[in-house]
């Protein structure tokens, strides 16, 4: 087990460029990261919901911080990739737990974290404050912190852009203080909102990637420096693995 080193995460860093986005197709397993790896991926990510439910487990920190540690040191075992871990909430009750959680990543070996800015199970996002002293905690440790702001879930970008927009940005600036190096802003689909936190965040923004939202092409346009396929490999494996097993069990043929 080795710790990050500081040059390996100012490289991972280095990826994030605004309008040449880094890619990442998310990956739930040390089999996956091989998989999108050898497609010549510059950087792999694992997705909570998929690593979890790889395991048969929930999203929201379900899956015990130990097992998805030992999951990210299987991962770096097969890839000399620089490797980011969505860790939810941060699996900590407070900072200075939040702190010693991400410390255990970077000991793993890993160059990156996500962390939200909501608690497992809940609605409504943390006060900013109390968010910013997370990620704080978190940007403490050394690793690049990409800051998951959730303030346009289950609200209508068409409606109600303007003001997400500049709560997002709110929140933009105190995790900027705080030592996060990018803003995560999912459930955002919409092209001008998305152009309009690019235009004004003081970090580098990743956007997750929606089948009916802008293209890769379109995002960089925008000003994007990362996208993330999230949950959506997993789901559509599964899906796939889904499919051909009532093909074959229905007495039909597979297509593989």
């Amino acid at each position: 087990m080795t710790p990050t080193s500081s040059s390996a995460i100012a490289a991972f860093r280095a990826l994030h460029v605004p309008g040449d986005p880094l890619i990442l197709v998310n990956i739930w397993d040390a089999g996956s990261a091989k998989a999108v790896a050898a497609a010549g991926a510059r950087a792999i990510a694992t997705g909570s919901y998929g690593v979890a439910g790889a395991q048969g487990r929930a999203d929201g920190e379900d899956f015990p911080l130990d097992d998805a540690l030992e999951n990210l040191r299987r991962i770096l075992d097969v890839t000399d990739l620089p490797v980011t871990i969505d860790m939810e909430s941060g699996y900590g009750a407070d900072p200075a737990a939040v702190g010693a959680s991400i410390s255990r990543a970077r000991e793993a070996g890993a160059a990156g974290v996500n962390i939200e800015d909501r608690l497992p199970g809940a609605s409504e996002l943390l006060p900013i404050a109390a968010a910013q002293a997370r990620y704080r905690a978190a940007a403490d440790t050394g690793l690049f912190v990409n800051a998951r702001c959730d303030v346009f879930r289950g609200w209508d970008a068409g409606k109600d852009g303007a003001a997400l927009v500049a709560a997002t940005l709110e929140r933009a600036r105190a995790y900027s203080d705080a030592g996060a190096g990018s803003l995560f802003v999912p459930f955002l689909a919409d092209a001008g909102c998305i152009g309009a936190i690019c235009e004004a965040s003081p970090l580098p923004v990743n956007i997750l990637r929606s089948s009916v939202g802008p293209t890769h092409a379109e995002l960089a346009a925008l000003g994007v420096a990362r996208i993330s396929h999230g949950h959506q490999p997993w789901a559509a494996a599964m899906a796939w693995l889904t499919a051909q097993a009532e093909t074959v069990l229905g007495g039909g043929e597979p297509a593989y």
